[in-house]
């Protein structure tokens, strides 16, 4: 609150007016000080009404509505990755140059697989594929290449499975997507150890991890190539070696990165070698090859016990059984079922009674065998412990 000193003179450093002079700038004064005091009141009585809390709510819900509707344009082509020719050096110093893109990243959804598990193991060895290939035997490296496939499986640019996404272009040597799928890179095998590695880490990212240093990235490439398409995107982040982007404006927002997946994953020549997911039939073969499947029925008959629940058999086998009798169990047991799952002990003491498949369980299984008519696959795997003689592919994970 201010205070006047009432005290001091009403005019400090002039001379004192004459009487008339001094009822003129009185009357002056009045009018001034009502004007202030109007003013305002005039002011108010023409200024638009004020929003009521209500209407500004429904307002910020609007914007932010439209802030997640996703760009009504249709969406950028995919290029392919085309490099400008141009040194190493040259090419870090281009890449060097490009600002990464001002403000906070925003993570992407967790992404969780919803498929059946035939379906998850061929999305779960895609998508392996893709990280060891292209981040090598580094789970830093493969978390954010997982990623990035993860966005575009959820962007409308891209197809709309794990595996669709990284073989894109596969099938032509200048439009692959990811240049291992055409570049006989396939054909340089990894240790099963490393296997197994990238195989846990794309478990993880298909069952909701996020690599939240890449954001929303779409694409990558290593900083010592500059592809032409480099510098129309925004630059995201850098790990390692490689730098990751999305695309400007509306197609790199999260409101872009709602397409509906689909699980119904391709089977993928070039996994063959790879994954048993990706070759269903090999196992199989290999089985046939040792005995005869009549023989092999014969063998497996007796001393069997089967608890049957729904579409899925647990089985009791003879501690005697070979690969071939279990799999002749099998077919006998699933029939002529569209869809079966079975699961297998040599010990009937183990066989669980009450269709739950616990941890220890699961631990002590001799053989499985998953059969989708739908999606034309069938597969068998054994405890390889019990059966070192069975090629590598037919081997249920330890």
């Amino acid at each position: 609150m201010i205070e006047f000193d009432t005290n001091r003179p009403a005019y400090v450093g002039s001379a004192r007016l004459p009487s008339g002079e001094r009822r003129l700038a009185s009357a002056i004064g009045v009018l001034i000080a009502a004007a202030v005091l109007i003013l305002p009141l005039l002011l108010g009585t023409f200024a638009p009404p004020a929003l009521s809390s209500d209407s500004s709510n429904a307002q910020s819900r609007a914007a932010a509505s439209r802030s997640l509707a996703p760009p009504p344009e249709a969406p950028p082509p995919v290029e392919p990755l085309v490099l400008k020719p141009i040194a190493v050096d040259d090419a870090r110093a281009v890449n060097d140059r490009v600002p990464f893109v001002a403000g906070p990243i925003v993570a992407a959804r967790p992404f969780k697989f919803a498929g059946n598990d035939i379906q998850l193991d061929r999305a779960r060895d895609c998508l392996a594929a893709a990280m060891i290939y292209e981040a090598g035997d580094d789970s830093d490296g493969q978390r954010a290449v997982g990623q990035v496939v993860l966005n575009r499986v959820r962007h409308p640019a891209f197809p709309k499975t794990v595996c669709g996404v990284v073989f894109q272009g596969s099938d032509r040597q200048t439009g692959c997507q990811f240049t291992f799928t055409c570049d006989g890179a396939l054909n340089r095998r990894y240790s099963d150890a490393a296997w197994d590695r990238a195989r846990a880490m794309a478990q993880l990212e298909l069952g909701g991890l996020v690599d939240k240093r890449v954001g929303l990235a779409t694409h990558y490439h290593t900083d010592w190539v500059v592809p032409y398409w480099s510098d129309t995107l925004d630059k995201l982040a850098a790990v390692e070696t490689h730098l990751f982007f999305r695309w400007k404006g509306g197609w790199g927002t999260p409101a872009a990165f709602r397409s509906r997946v689909n699980p119904d994953e391709p089977v993928v020549a070039k996994l063959a070698a790879y994954s048993p997911a990706h070759n269903p039939g090999a196992a199989l073969a290999a089985l046939d090859s040792i005995e005869t499947l009549d023989q092999a029925v014969a063998a497996a008959a007796p001393a069997t016990t089967a608890k049957v629940f729904d579409n899925t058999v647990f089985i009791g086998a003879p501690a005697s059984a070979t690969p071939a009798s279990l799999k002749a169990l099998a077919l006998t047991q699933c029939g002529d079922r569209d869809y079966c799952k079975l699961f297998g002990w040599t010990d009937k003491t183990l066989v669980p009674t009450n269709g739950e498949l616990s941890a220890a369980a699961r631990k002590s299984m001799a053989f499985s065998y998953l059969r989708d008519k739908k999606s034309g696959f069938e597969r068998a795997l054994f405890d390889c412990a019990a059966f070192p003689s069975l090629p590598k592919n037919a081997c249920m994970k330890s």
